[in-house]
């Protein structure tokens, strides 16, 4: 019994340990995001005070040197938009790839994952000419990219979960009258719902803070919230540090926000769709 409690002990320890490194690097943009851009680099890691407080000097300048609104306005749809297209079609697309067995099928589950383990580098500047080619060089075109790139994890979690539906619960709906389509809608996507979310969560923390993408796609033209705060970078190396830290603030507390209220069904929705599978 006291081996156990021992044991607990040093395992609470070590997982506070572990949670305060993690979570550091946060606590500290938060502080110095209330300090003067001069205090910054000179006090680093002391907490706000009467002389190197900025109030929120910081937040009222960067908004309007950033146009944050604007680019905020830009990330939440195609983030929103993004991830609705991935979840509703890679799970279709799941569900036919499991349910439908053939050479095609299975061929095209293949084709998925291999698509996991590409680097992006490998083909970025193909996929920037591509998309110049086809004029999809805009928020709507970007999020069919992202569809490209975010089918591959998403189709295979998704065929992992749909592996532990008994197909028994489709066919006694098509025999009361519904078809392919109405039984997923009806049947099947209600009860991918902990998977559903875990492929949202995974890919709007991904989509959200992805800086490389949108830049090479789209450019300064629309701005999303990572390339407008690049814009506090100045001349010869300067940056306004204060700026840039509250932007970076107001970046993270809509995506921390969304992963504490569906946090509960990540570790529920990974483990269906990678053992059940």
């Amino acid at each position: 019994m006291q081996k156990t409690r021992a044991r607990d002990y040093i395992i609470f320890i070590i997982m506070l340990i572990l949670s305060i490194v993690f979570l550091s690097p946060i606590l500290i943009v938060l502080m110095n995001s209330f300090k003067g851009k001069f205090f910054i680099s000179d006090t680093p890691f002391d907490l706000p005070t009467s002389t190197t407080s900025a109030g929120l000097n910081n937040y009222t300048s960067g908004v309007g040197k950033t146009d944050f609104f604007s680019a905020f306005g830009m990330s939440l749809f195609i983030t929103v938009c993004s991830v609705a297209v991935i979840v509703l079609l890679t799970a279709m697309t799941a569900w036919y790839i499991t349910r439908v067995k053939g050479k095609f099928t299975s061929l095209l589950y293949y084709v998925f994952v291999f698509s996991m383990i590409v680097p992006f580098q490998m083909v970025m500047f193909t996929m920037v000419k591509t998309a110049n080619m086809l004029h999809i060089d805009n928020p709507i075109g970007l999020i069919f990219i992202y569809l490209g790139f975010g089918a591959g994890l998403s189709v295979f979690l998704f065929s992992g979960f749909v592996k532990s539906i008994p197909l028994e619960v489709e066919e006694a709906v098509m025999i009361d009258g519904c078809g392919p389509i109405q039984a997923f809608f009806k049947v099947v996507f209600p009860i991918l719902k902990p998977i559903a979310i875990t492929v949202a969560i995974l890919n709007v923390m991904w989509i959200w803070n992805d800086y490389l993408l949108p830049n090479l796609v789209i450019g300064t033209e629309y701005k999303t919230i990572p390339i407008a705060i690049q814009y506090l970078k100045g001349g010869y190396g300067s940056i306004d540090m204060g700026a840039m830290m509250a932007m970076l603030v107001l970046a993270i507390v809509p995506i921390v926000i969304f992963y504490l209220f569906c946090q509960k069904y990540i570790i529920e929705g990974v483990v269906a769709g990678a053992v059940k599978g």
